[in-house]
């Protein structure tokens, strides 16, 4: 279902967490996992420190290391531009199946541009979009429970016959259960912190 996991990164505590995440979900499904990070630009150039290439390419390369070491077939990029644009193309033009992203940045200006980036890119994505919270308390810790609100989402969204086709499995902050309904198989992604579900891909998608 997942052949390519797209997780955005700027090096920081936030951006290593959704990599966690991205490199579990890559596992399971044997996928690969592209790492890209945006540096920054404005009509008159970039927006950082002569530095800022080089975090950048320092960035994607630890993201290529630690997918080497958990067995993740890894590509990397590094692009400059406006962060939620370049992301969304990267995706479109490398068929992204998922974006993993972090909640927040470094500290202070940072923190508040890696927010509004990725709330950008979960309005306007059109693949599914994992969030990653860093400090945020788990609040769903049970499978079955997952599996409940995953089969009241599908329900809700009108499909019947809904069915858990195998165990829902947590990745950080997220449980992705597999459904069989009427209509094929759907995959439901339940926010283990709020509980909100969102489906992630139907059959027509597939």
């Amino acid at each position: 279902m997942y052949q390519d996991i797209l997780v955005p990164t700027d090096g920081s505590d936030g951006t290593r967490q959704s990599l966690t995440h991205g490199l579990t979900i890559a596992d399971r499904f044997d996928a690969t996992v592209h790492a890209l990070s945006i540096v920054p630009e404005g009509p008159l150039g970039t927006l950082q420190t002569d530095e800022a290439i080089p975090a950048a390419e320092r960035a994607v390369e630890r993201v290529e290391a630690e997918a080497k070491r958990e067995g993740v077939d890894a590509a990397t990029a590094v692009e400059r531009g406006v962060p939620h644009e370049e992301i969304l193309e990267y995706a479109d033009e490398h068929e992204i199946d998922m974006i993993v992203m972090g909640t927040q940045g470094r500290t202070g200006l940072d923190r508040v541009l890696v927010g509004s980036v990725t709330e950008r890119i979960v309005r306007m994505a059109d693949v599914p979009v994992v969030t990653v919270r860093l400090n945020d308390e788990i609040r769903i810790e049970d499978a079955d429970e997952a599996a409940r609100i995953a089969r009241k989402t599908a329900e809700r969204e009108g499909y019947d016959e809904v069915t858990v086709l195998e165990d829902p499995h947590r990745t950080s902050a997220s449980w992705i259960v597999p459904l069989e309904t009427d209509a094929g198989p759907v995959h439901i992604h339940v926010d283990a912190v709020t509980s909100e579900a969102r489906i992630a891909r139907g059959p027509e998608t597939e």
